[in-house]
């Protein structure tokens, strides 16, 4: 790829989650805002922790560290019908980043007590941003085919869909 720039991205930590296997993980954090977790950063990164415990809730940014390979199509957790890729949040992805806004409970050191999450115990972070609704909530916002999904109730947990072989 002509536009392709050469990219080194190192985990700053890890997040500690009740979560071993995909199957049964929640597929948005959103829909466990009860479960709580911990991201644990390397200790010489702990002064970039400071002040972020003003804040209600923080973006996380991650690796699906468990996912391997993507198709530009998938059949996506919340409907039953083929979707482009870039129209879900399917884990596996050219580039296999993941984000959760998660609550933020408490900050100890290099620790980030957190409440919200989805992601698998051991995942990788690439990141920490504060959640902001005036910068990260739009006024007016389309969903387009998640608006009908959502609206028979919305499946809450993974299934084995993104890790079996590709069919």
């Amino acid at each position: 790829m002509p536009w392709s720039v050469p990219l080194t991205l190192h985990p700053i930590g890890v997040v500690h989650t009740p979560w071993k296997q995909p199957t049964g993980t929640p597929i948005q954090g959103a829909f466990r805002p009860d479960v709580e977790g911990e991201v644990v950063l390397t200790e010489e990164l702990a002064p970039a922790l400071h002040d972020l415990d003003g804040f209600s809730h923080a973006i996380v940014l991650y690796a699906f560290h468990r996912s391997e390979g993507y198709r530009t199509k998938v059949v996506p957790y919340l409907d039953d019908v083929e979707r482009g890729l870039f129209a879900t949040r399917a884990p596996r992805r050219p580039n296999p980043i993941g984000l959760t806004v998660v609550r933020i409970l408490a900050v100890e050191g290099h620790r980030l007590r957190v409440a919200g999450v989805d992601m698998l115990d051991g995942t990788p972070v690439l990141d920490i941003k504060p959640y902001v609704p005036a910068m990260d909530r739009p006024d007016e916002v389309r969903i387009g085919w998640l608006e009908r999904a959502l609206a028979f109730g919305p499946c809450t947990t993974a299934d084995d869909r993104f890790h079996e072989e590709d069919r």
